[in-house]
């Protein structure tokens, strides 16, 4: 009996580690942050057979320790929660640099109900792992409530401390891409408006110069200065959300009320195209960062206008969205521009992608829709486009309702 068991935990973890040389090799092949942490925490789910999983990472900007990921917190519920290095259990994880098996919570002398009070979860059990690079310990990896009547044991210690040591490795690689990649695409895009500058200052040096001519000059130069600072400004904005810097300043307040706001803000461009805009809209008190849902709905009403037909039409619906697990309401701006051809729709969401505009010009910065699909990503919701040639695009997004 006994060696038919012995025979029956070594094909398991056997079964176990091919499946952990599966992961790492998927780890090691994704440099996308938010992609890379989304398939950790299903790996340790999948390794440990347990309800839910999370990463909390050290901010290096403010030593805190966050939640950066968890399969049973919503995005926006995230952002509210820093978890102390002194007194919590992935604090001293973290601190000690060693694994901690909890198997009953309650008795737990560092267990705070804070978090699960705010998630509205039941912590029963759970293993944390250190996740350490070459050298030094970046967070603290969690496989929470532990499913069926098994415990934790030392092969699920061993397998998600192995797992642990992969991502954390996999974390920095794709942190290191990113700013190398971000800050490559930067300079490139920097260098047009610069050249621009600098053959404008050229010519504004000569003598026989006209007058007029001078002016036209000071006048693109002033147009490449205002494109250069909504570059940068857009640049650092991109660069915190992709890093997770920016944090969240959630509230409750009223959906229809934002929508007409941002139409306000948008009307005089319209009026220029004699371009109408509706809001449809019922009462619906949404729980996010109204400044930053506000700088989507802006983006989106400007790409509106852009791609509009003169006299056309702009209509901005809410509605219950369906086939959701917690309440979302769904957003949609629609125009009655020329389309967007399917070839272009694979890219809209991509940095520096740009459509050119009704009069052939490619404008703006490109960086727009990025930000907007990182922000809605950001509240647990998503955007999404359809759109059909001649007929004209809508642009969906969905964010959380309040519920309490």
């Amino acid at each position: 009996m006994n060696v038919a068991a012995d025979s029956n935990h070594t094909a398991s973890m056997l079964a176990r580690y091919e499946r952990l040389m599966d992961i790492s090799m998927q780890l090691n092949s994704t440099l996308d942050l938010a992609s890379l942490l989304r398939k950790i925490v299903s790996a340790a789910k999948e390794l440990t057979n347990t309800e839910a999983a999370s990463i909390l990472l050290i901010d290096p900007a403010t030593g805190e320790l966050r939640f950066e990921i968890a399969s049973n917190i919503n995005p926006h519920e995230i952002e509210k929660i820093v978890v102390p290095m002194e007194g919590s259990i992935a604090g001293w994880i973290v601190t000690h640099g060693e694994p901690r098996v909890i198997e009953d919570v309650s008795k737990e002398p560092g267990w705070s109900r804070s978090v699960d009070d705010t998630i509205e979860f039941h912590t029963r059990n759970l293993l944390g792992v250190p996740m350490r690079t070459h050298k030094k310990v970046i967070g603290c990896l969690q496989a929470v409530n532990r499913l069926g009547t098994e415990k934790f044991d030392e092969d699920d210690i061993t397998t998600l401390t192995v797992l642990a040591s992969q991502a954390a490795i996999a974390i920095e690689n794709a942190r290191l891409f990113q700013q190398s990649d971000f800050i490559a695409e930067m300079v490139h895009e920097l260098r047009t408006p610069l050249a621009a500058l600098k053959a404008s200052t050229v010519l504004l040096l000569r003598p026989d110069l006209p007058i007029d001519r001078s002016r036209d000059i000071v006048t693109t130069m002033q147009s490449e200065t205002e494109r250069l600072i909504r570059l940068t400004s857009e640049f650092l904005d991109l660069a915190r959300l992709e890093s997770g810097r920016t944090r969240l300043d959630i509230t409750r307040f009223d959906l229809r009320e934002l929508l007409t706001e941002s139409v306000e803000v948008v009307l005089p461009q319209a009026n220029n195209k004699s371009i109408s805009v509706a809001v449809k809209s019922e009462r619906y008190t949404v729980a996010a960062d109204r400044g930053k849902v506000k700088q989507v709905l802006l983006n989106l009403l400007t790409n509106a206008i852009k791609y509009n037909r003169e006299k056309g039409h702009i209509t901005v619906s809410a509605r219950e969205a369906e086939g959701q697990d917690k309440p979302f309401v769904q957003i949609a701006v629609s125009d009655t521009g020329f389309g967007i051809s399917k070839e272009h729709q694979k890219h809209m969401f991509e940095k520096f992608f740009r459509v050119a505009d009704t009069a052939g010009f490619t404008q703006g910065t490109g960086l727009g829709l990025a930000i907007a699909k990182h922000i809605v990503e950001a509240h647990g919701g998503q955007i999404t486009l359809e759109s059909e040639a001649n007929v004209g695009s809508t642009f969906f997004i969905t964010l959380p309702l309040a519920t309490r």
